[in-house]
């Protein structure tokens, strides 16, 4: 088992998360804008339709991890595995085979961000993260540097049912010019879909701005709420 050492203790190989609530809202934005803002990834985004790709934005509540407890926000594209020609079929035959790049990840916690960062090449980035959780309505109100980057909404659906074995994932990170694969496996209970049911409210943060431009805000294709365990493998060049 690989083994790490970041601020003095020892992080083995897979990352474990015991529990975790998850919240996210998928929406459809342009694709050639999409590709503009992953660019410096060398990856090429998934189209779900002809001319459209997906941006994911997710908040997370960490309770218990090997990373310790934290709050996490990421903005994420659906892209293609590296190497893979452009597909004429969309829909679910392209879903089938992508993963999730990372592009921005902030976290409210110092040892996360240099695990992230050391362990996956995860692009963590120090912020001010506000969960509401207890309530039905699930929100996160997102600052950096003293300035609203989104204040975002999630309305629970009705339940799925099942989900118990483990989902495979594929992240994919991008740091110091070297685009990596991240194996992750899932396993997720008490889910929640419900097509559209996220508002959000952006900022006049740089970050705001970029979603902004992506098209956003807008209706959702769909919004996810989850309690879920997770393990993150060994980070390898894409």
């Amino acid at each position: 088992m690989a083994s790490h050492l970041i601020q003095g203790r020892t992080i083995t190989m897979p990352v474990r998360v015991t529990d975790a609530t998850v919240c996210s809202a998928m929406y459809p934005v342009r694709a050639d804008a999409a590709r503009a803002v992953i660019a410096y990834s060398g990856l090429d985004v998934a189209e779900v339709v002809p001319g459209k790709a997906v941006c994911t934005l997710v908040f997370v509540e960490y309770r218990d991890s090997d990373l310790d407890s934290y709050h996490e926000f990421g903005v994420t594209f659906l892209v293609r595995p590296p190497g893979a020609s452009r597909a004429r079929s969309t829909g679910l035959a392209t879903l089938r085979n992508a993963g999730a790049f990372v592009h921005w990840l902030p976290v409210d916690q110092g040892f996360t961000l240099e695990a992230g960062r050391t362990l996956w090449g995860f692009p963590k980035e120090l912020a001010d993260i506000e969960l509401r959780l207890s309530s039905p309505y699930k929100r996160c109100i997102l600052r950096k540097d003293g300035r609203l980057v989104v204040d975002m909404l999630v309305r629970p659906g009705v339940p799925v049912a099942g989900a118990a074995a483990a989902t495979p994932l594929t992240a994919y990170t991008h740091q110091d010019g070297v685009t990596r694969r991240v194996p992750a496996k899932m396993w997720a209970r008490g889910m929640r879909v419900r097509p559209g049911g996220a508002l959000i409210r952006l900022g006049n943060h740089p970050i705001a701005k970029e979603l902004s431009e992506l098209g956003l805000p807008k209706r959702a294709l769909m919004s996810t709420t989850l309690r879920a365990s997770m393990t993150f493998g060994t980070a390898e060049a894409a």
